[in-house]
């Protein structure tokens, strides 16, 4: 069994309830209704009920029917959701008119049902930016505890069997944090580390904190800047197994590793890799991607406190249907955390 499915039989183990705000955009009706047939999740789509169903009709969907379908124009629960935003809100001066109008908007909508504990998680972005994917949950969901800094990890499934995983590397961050300083740095590892876990199935995640010196074999002020968070992350989690600063054929070759960093447990044997910055994280999956034949999935964002997860707007179907998947595994394991 190949790992989406491993993620996705994982899913189908422990049943969440994910809501899908852009009903109404094609690519999300029809991986609704493959999840649906699946029974990976129960799904909830926000929109107009009789588009939703037109469409489904129109492309012979058979399963949209299991879903829960909310209205935000005429939504029962409005006025509660709109009282309890201008609450959280009011410190930054969002009257209840204004949260009113605010709960109308499928993506703020669909993080008020997660508060309210009527969804485990929320997967937006084949219409939406990411900062507007982000926003509400940044307002509404916060991060988790212990958190300050949201970032977005990849998984990266690759031909070569003899690196990371059985060929599986999972990479942050390469989606939200453009210049993290030694804390946030610390708290991607992390973060990013947990993602290896409740996603890719990592029983022990081994962190390598990426440069482009080992060892101190360059000297720079960005090296010294990965060589503090990582002792910072190993504060934040003594358990974790964790190294750096390595270069990256240090970290996922081992021959290159003993030589570079004799005695590190970590050189030769990374399953997670963390960039010192969102430009070297963007850059190098998409190397990956596209000169090694690599499947990347995500970035799946990390540090909220429930699962909202971001999508590409040029995804296909496949993409969300996995990522349902995804964000069912993170909302489990954010659970357990409780």
């Amino acid at each position: 069994m190949d790992l989406l499915q491993q993620i996705v039989e994982r899913a189908k183990a422990d049943k969440q309830r994910i809501v899908l705000p852009e009903a109404l955009e094609e690519r999300t009706l029809r991986a609704a209704d493959r999840v649906l047939a699946d029974d990976i999740a129960d799904i909830i789509l926000i929109g107009n009920p009789t588009e939703i169903h037109k469409m489904a009709e129109a492309r012979a969907l058979k399963n949209i029917d299991k879903a829960t379908i909310i209205d935000p124009e005429n939504n029962p629960k409005s006025e509660e959701y709109a009282t309890l935003l201008a609450e959280l809100r009011k410190k930054k001066g969002m009257t209840l008119e204004q949260a009113r109008e605010l709960v109308k908007n499928p993506l703020y909508l669909g993080c008020m049902i997660i508060k309210t504990e009527g969804a485990d998680g929320q997967i937006s972005g084949a219409l939406s930016t990411t900062g507007d994917t982000l926003r509400p949950a940044l307002q509404i969901i916060k991060c988790a505890p212990g958190v300050t800094c949201v970032s977005g990890a990849m998984l990266l499934i690759t031909q070569a069997k003899e690196y990371g995983e059985n060929g599986v590397v999972v990479m942050g961050d390469v989606a939200v944090t453009p210049v993290p300083d030694v804390d946030q740095l610390a708290q991607i590892a992390v973060t990013t580390a947990e993602t290896a876990k409740s996603v890719a199935g990592f029983k022990e995640p081994r962190v390598a904190m990426l440069s482009f010196s080992t060892k101190g074999s360059a000297s720079h002020e960005v090296v010294a800047k990965v060589a503090e968070a990582t002792k910072l992350a190993k504060q934040r989690a003594p358990q974790l197994k964790i190294d750096g600063e390595l270069q990256a054929d240090a970290a996922l070759v081992m021959s290159v590793g003993q030589k570079k960093a004799p005695g590190s447990a970590i050189a030769g044997n990374a399953n997670v890799l963390v960039v010192p910055n969102l430009e070297v994280g963007n850059i190098s999956y998409k190397l990956v991607q596209r000169l090694g034949n690599a499947i990347a999935i995500g970035p799946i964002l990390q540090g909220i406190a429930r699962p909202v997860n971001d999508l590409s707007r040029g995804c296909s179907v496949d993409d969300i249907y996995y990522m349902v998947a995804i964000t069912a595994c993170q909302a489990q394991d954010a659970k357990k955390e409780e």
